[in-house]
Protein backbone atom coordinates (compact mmCIF):
# COMPACT_ATOMS: atom_id res chain seq x y z
CA UNK A 1 0.00 0.00 0.00
CA UNK A 2 1.41 3.41 -0.96
CA UNK A 3 1.69 6.06 1.72
CA UNK A 4 -0.55 9.11 1.74
CA UNK A 5 1.30 12.38 1.24
CA UNK A 6 0.93 15.15 3.86
CA UNK A 7 1.95 18.80 3.51
CA UNK A 8 1.94 21.39 6.30
CA UNK A 9 2.37 25.15 6.51
CA UNK A 10 2.20 27.98 8.99
CA UNK A 11 0.59 31.24 7.90
CA UNK A 12 -0.20 34.10 10.34
CA UNK A 13 0.16 32.21 13.60
CA UNK A 14 2.71 31.24 16.21
CA UNK A 15 3.79 27.80 14.98
CA UNK A 16 2.12 26.27 18.06
CA UNK A 17 0.08 23.82 15.98
CA UNK A 18 3.25 22.41 14.42
CA UNK A 19 4.73 22.13 17.90
CA UNK A 20 1.60 20.25 18.97
CA UNK A 21 2.02 17.92 15.99
CA UNK A 22 5.58 17.24 17.12
CA UNK A 23 4.20 16.57 20.62
CA UNK A 24 2.90 13.22 19.39
CA UNK A 25 6.42 12.25 20.48
CA UNK A 26 7.52 8.75 19.49
CA UNK A 27 4.29 8.27 17.52
CA UNK A 28 5.96 10.41 14.86
CA UNK A 29 7.81 7.22 13.93
CA UNK A 30 4.47 5.43 13.55
CA UNK A 31 3.19 8.36 11.48
CA UNK A 32 6.19 8.10 9.15
CA UNK A 33 5.16 4.49 8.51
CA UNK A 34 1.72 5.75 7.40
CA UNK A 35 2.50 8.97 5.52
CA UNK A 36 5.16 10.78 3.55
CA UNK A 37 5.70 14.49 4.27
CA UNK A 38 6.00 16.90 1.35
CA UNK A 39 6.35 20.71 1.55
CA UNK A 40 6.61 21.03 5.27
CA UNK A 41 8.87 22.59 7.86
CA UNK A 42 9.04 19.09 9.34
CA UNK A 43 11.26 17.93 6.46
CA UNK A 44 12.27 21.38 5.15
CA UNK A 45 10.81 20.78 1.67
CA UNK A 46 9.92 24.30 0.50
CA UNK A 47 7.89 23.61 -2.65
CA UNK A 48 5.40 20.96 -3.67
CA UNK A 49 7.12 18.11 -5.48
CA UNK A 50 3.93 16.10 -5.99
CA UNK A 51 0.20 16.15 -5.42
CA UNK A 52 -0.61 15.74 -1.72
CA UNK A 53 -3.47 13.91 -0.07
CA UNK A 54 -3.72 16.00 3.11
CA UNK A 55 -2.72 19.60 3.78
CA UNK A 56 -2.52 20.86 7.36
CA UNK A 57 -2.87 24.65 7.57
CA UNK A 58 -1.90 26.58 10.68
CA UNK A 59 -2.60 30.32 10.96
CA UNK A 60 -4.86 32.76 9.17
CA UNK A 61 -4.16 35.10 6.26
CA UNK A 62 -2.79 38.55 7.07
CA UNK A 63 -0.79 39.31 3.91
CA UNK A 64 -0.59 38.56 0.20
CA UNK A 65 1.97 35.77 0.70
CA UNK A 66 -0.38 33.93 3.10
CA UNK A 67 -3.13 34.09 0.44
CA UNK A 68 -0.76 32.77 -2.23
CA UNK A 69 0.45 29.89 -0.03
CA UNK A 70 -3.09 28.93 1.00
CA UNK A 71 -4.34 28.91 -2.60
CA UNK A 72 -1.31 26.84 -3.59
CA UNK A 73 -2.18 24.33 -0.84
CA UNK A 74 -5.80 24.14 -2.06
CA UNK A 75 -4.54 23.48 -5.59
CA UNK A 76 -2.04 20.81 -4.50
CA UNK A 77 -3.90 19.01 -1.67
CA UNK A 78 -7.00 16.83 -1.95
CA UNK A 79 -8.02 17.51 1.68
CA UNK A 80 -7.32 20.69 3.64
CA UNK A 81 -7.49 20.80 7.44
CA UNK A 82 -7.57 24.10 9.33
CA UNK A 83 -5.48 23.46 12.45
CA UNK A 84 -6.14 25.71 15.42
CA UNK A 85 -7.95 28.92 16.19
CA UNK A 86 -5.83 31.17 13.97
CA UNK A 87 -6.69 29.11 10.87
CA UNK A 88 -10.34 28.73 11.91
CA UNK A 89 -11.14 32.23 13.20
CA UNK A 90 -8.04 34.39 12.75
CA UNK A 91 -6.88 33.89 16.35
CA UNK A 92 -4.68 36.41 18.12
CA UNK A 93 -3.42 38.00 14.87
CA UNK A 94 -7.05 39.00 14.16
CA UNK A 95 -7.00 41.33 17.17
CA UNK A 96 -5.86 43.97 14.67
CA UNK A 97 -9.06 43.57 12.66
CA UNK A 98 -10.81 46.44 14.46
CA UNK A 99 -7.93 48.86 13.84
CA UNK A 100 -7.35 50.56 10.50
CA UNK A 101 -4.20 49.27 8.80
CA UNK A 102 -2.73 52.79 8.71
CA UNK A 103 -2.89 52.93 12.53
CA UNK A 104 -1.24 49.50 12.83
CA UNK A 105 1.62 50.57 10.57
CA UNK A 106 2.05 53.88 12.38
CA UNK A 107 2.23 52.14 15.77
CA UNK A 108 4.69 49.52 14.53
CA UNK A 109 7.03 51.74 12.50
CA UNK A 110 6.48 55.42 13.30
CA UNK A 111 4.99 56.29 16.67
CA UNK A 112 5.20 53.21 18.90
CA UNK A 113 7.09 53.31 22.20
CA UNK A 114 9.74 50.90 20.88
CA UNK A 115 10.37 52.81 17.64
CA UNK A 116 13.79 54.43 17.67
CA UNK A 117 15.91 55.66 14.83
CA UNK A 118 13.18 56.05 12.20
CA UNK A 119 13.67 59.82 12.18
CA UNK A 120 12.56 60.12 8.55
CA UNK A 121 9.27 58.33 9.35
CA UNK A 122 9.72 55.75 6.58
CA UNK A 123 7.35 52.81 6.33
CA UNK A 124 8.77 49.54 4.96
CA UNK A 125 8.23 49.63 1.21
CA UNK A 126 9.96 46.93 -0.78
CA UNK A 127 8.61 44.73 -3.55
CA UNK A 128 9.98 41.70 -1.64
CA UNK A 129 7.66 42.37 1.32
CA UNK A 130 4.17 40.88 1.11
CA UNK A 131 1.34 43.41 1.18
CA UNK A 132 -0.68 43.51 4.38
CA UNK A 133 -4.36 42.74 3.97
CA UNK A 134 -7.11 44.96 5.36
CA UNK A 135 -7.70 42.35 8.07
CA UNK A 136 -6.68 38.83 9.10
CA UNK A 137 -8.89 36.29 7.32
CA UNK A 138 -9.63 32.76 8.53
CA UNK A 139 -8.67 30.19 5.92
CA UNK A 140 -12.23 29.21 4.98
CA UNK A 141 -12.87 32.78 3.79
CA UNK A 142 -10.13 32.33 1.18
CA UNK A 143 -10.41 28.69 0.04
CA UNK A 144 -12.59 25.65 0.71
CA UNK A 145 -11.54 23.89 3.91
CA UNK A 146 -12.57 20.28 4.42
CA UNK A 147 -12.00 19.79 8.16
CA UNK A 148 -11.55 22.02 11.19
CA UNK A 149 -9.48 21.02 14.19
CA UNK A 150 -10.09 23.47 17.06
CA UNK A 151 -7.75 24.39 19.86
CA UNK A 152 -4.96 26.81 20.60
CA UNK A 153 -3.18 24.67 19.71
CA UNK A 154 -5.12 21.44 19.18
CA UNK A 155 -3.91 18.72 21.54
CA UNK A 156 -1.27 16.37 20.13
CA UNK A 157 -3.54 13.36 20.73
CA UNK A 158 -6.33 15.03 18.76
CA UNK A 159 -4.02 15.75 15.82
CA UNK A 160 -2.79 12.16 15.95
CA UNK A 161 -6.33 10.75 16.04
CA UNK A 162 -7.49 12.92 13.14
CA UNK A 163 -4.47 12.12 10.98
CA UNK A 164 -4.83 8.39 11.62
CA UNK A 165 -8.57 8.59 10.82
CA UNK A 166 -7.88 10.44 7.55
CA UNK A 167 -5.13 8.00 6.56
CA UNK A 168 -7.06 4.83 7.45
CA UNK A 169 -10.50 6.06 6.36
CA UNK A 170 -11.93 5.64 9.87
CA UNK A 171 -14.54 7.97 11.32
CA UNK A 172 -13.13 11.10 12.95
CA UNK A 173 -14.10 11.42 16.57
CA UNK A 174 -14.05 14.89 18.08
CA UNK A 175 -14.79 14.50 21.78
CA UNK A 176 -17.22 16.96 23.35
CA UNK A 177 -14.52 18.72 25.35
CA UNK A 178 -12.77 19.66 22.09
CA UNK A 179 -15.75 21.52 20.63
CA UNK A 180 -17.71 22.67 23.69
CA UNK A 181 -18.30 26.35 24.28
CA UNK A 182 -19.63 26.31 27.85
Amino acid sequence: MSKLVVATTSLAGCFGCHMSLLDIDERILDLIELVEFNKSPINDIKTFTKQCDIGLIEGGCCNSENIHVLKDFRKNCKILVSLGECAIMGGLPALRNGIPIEECLAEAYLDGPTVKGNIHKILPNDKELPMLLDKVYPCHEVVKIDYYLPGCPPRADLIWDVLVALVTGDEMKLPYEVVKFD
